[in-house]
């Protein structure tokens, strides 16, 4: 079962930085910190909201790729290319797809949490938790469809991931939340 989780965080690792990207570039290239719903609502609520830009995507897509060319390289080596679920010739793709589809995931997240009324930065629980994966899985299977097993095991770590990660910032005052 290990060995199910591991590759599917393997395979996920390029959205896992996407992810978390946006963070880090907040206060770069500001001329693309433009958000993506232009600041437009629906029924008086935001689209997506304020902190949803054109920087945070561009650039966590970018990271993935980056992610994805590593493994690439990496997959050249026999242990990673026995450990690999996917070959990653095909590596901007790969990236892309898997970025781009963390990063949906994350927008339809926001998308619905305006609707609700919930304000950014605050939870919206199990959602928060397993938008990324659900979106990464879903543009990957474009160009690889992973095993049940595999998806099962993305899913359920990057729950649990994303609740330990959430616990540690609010310990380590990075965070007001807990969730």
């Amino acid at each position: 079962m290990l060995d199910i989780i591991l590759k599917g965080l393997y395979i996920m690792l390029p959205g896992i930085g996407a992810n978390m990207t946006p963070v880090f570039v907040k206060g770069v290239f500001k001329k693309l910190a433009v958000p993506v719903d232009f600041g437009k609502k629906i029924n008086g609520k935001p689209i997506f909201g304020a902190n949803k830009t054109y920087r945070g995507i561009i650039f966590g897509v970018l990271v993935a790729i980056l992610i994805a060319y590593a493994q690439y390289i990496l997959y050249s080596y026999g242990f990673f290319r026995k450990f690999s679920l996917l070959d990653y010739s095909n590596w901007p793709a790969v990236g892309f797809l898997v970025g781009f589809g963390v990063m949906s995931g994350d927008l339809a997240n926001s998308f619905f949490k305006r609707r609700a009324g919930i304000k950014p930065g605050r939870p919206f629980f199990p959602f928060d938790q397993l938008n990324a994966a659900i979106g990464g899985i879903i543009f990957i299977s474009f160009v690889y469809t992973p095993p049940f097993g595999v998806i099962t095991a993305v899913i359920i770590s990057s729950f649990v991931m994303s609740l330990i990660i959430n616990l540690l910032g609010y310990y380590l005052g990075l965070r007001e939340i807990k969730w």
